[in-house]
């Protein structure tokens, strides 16, 4: 099961805080998945289409409950996807216009309604059982393993700012993007996605985002240190490689006997542990040198490997 699908299916399940929560989902769910027919002045059909089970439950107990509607439900099975697909038909009936009027799918002069009505979702719990609706119908959300991805998708420009509406005022920050005919409402940030989950009722599936979102952290962190010390690593094993031609150089010049004592012993550190860091090599000293006692061994070291290309050249 995909993870739009257990947030949908969790949602399915979320018990209504008020009387009027379910017909504040089940407008939703009719605005943006139902598809409306009209053979006549009055007469009208509802289709709606899902792919999730317990939304198709949803949608029935709802018609039935709240209207007193008849439906008819069809199991379709997608020969690409072999995966079942659930429409209910809610054919024409007498109670059907009123019915859409009340959900604000039409308005009294029996065009269609373009935005929320702002008494479906006057309450809080309202709002939230509407948004909850929107995302039954046509929200997706990307696997957490991956990257974060958040939409819902909607025929209207006027029914996405509604939706955006709704979720500004609960301090989630919602973006509209226009695809085709279509416009899609969109969150891109774990957080955001995180709270719009709380805020609908999808409680177990945010729990998993977050275990996500910490895992994934904790592993860039893992992969940021690991790279850091792959360079640095790398870049010692260079200036070693580096000294160690200097050294070479030096020795060939001058000889061991002719040097200092100090640049003597740096020789042997360095050539007894040619992978050891700056502050290995001090610490292998006798007695122990400080970072700079030795950077300042190497510098003379290079010094004298210059001048000794210089006079060869």
């Amino acid at each position: 099961m995909s993870f739009t699908a257990e947030v949908k299916d969790e949602l399915a399940r979320v018990l209504p805080e008020c009387s009027h929560c379910g017909k504040a989902t089940l407008a939703a769910l009719v605005r943006i998945e139902g598809t409306l027919f009209v053979s006549g002045p009055g007469r009208y059909r509802v289709e709606i289409a899902t792919d999730v089970p317990s939304v198709a439950r949803l949608v029935i107990k709802l018609l039935h409950g709240i209207y007193q509607l008849r439906t008819e439900l069809t199991v379709r099975r997608s020969v690409l996807h072999k995966t079942p697909n659930y429409l209910i038909e809610v054919p024409a009936q007498p109670h059907l216009p009123k019915s859409l009027l009340d959900l604000g799918v039409i308005t009294k002069e029996g065009g269609l309604e373009v935005g929320i009505r702002p008494d479906i979702v006057a309450k809080q719990c309202c709002a939230a059982a509407y948004v909850r609706g929107a995302f039954l119908g046509s929200g997706f959300i990307a696997n957490p393993r991956g990257d974060f991805h958040f939409e819902i998708t909607v025929e209207s420009e006027s029914l996405a700012e509604g939706l955006v509406a709704l979720l500004a005022d609960k301090g989630i920050k919602a973006r509209i993007m226009q695809r085709r005919s279509s416009y899609m409402v969109y969150l891109k940030s774990g957080n955001a996605i995180l709270e719009f989950l709380a805020f609908v009722g999808a409680h177990q599936c945010a729990l998993r985002l977050e275990q996500e979102r910490v895992v994934k952290s904790v592993r860039n962190d893992v992969n940021r240190m690991t790279n850091a010390e792959i360079a640095n690593q790398a870049k010692s094993s260079s200036a070693a490689v580096d000294q160690l031609f200097a050294i070479r150089t030096v020795l060939e010049a001058h000889g061991m006997e002719n040097l200092p004592p100090a640049l003597q012993e740096f020789i042997r550190l360095r050539v007894s542990f040619p992978d050891a860091s700056i502050k290995e090599l001090g610490e292998r000293a006798n007695p122990p040198l400080s970072k700079s006692a030795v950077y300042h061994r190497i510098r003379r070291i290079e010094q004298l490997a210059r001048e000794a290309a210089n006079r060869k050249g």
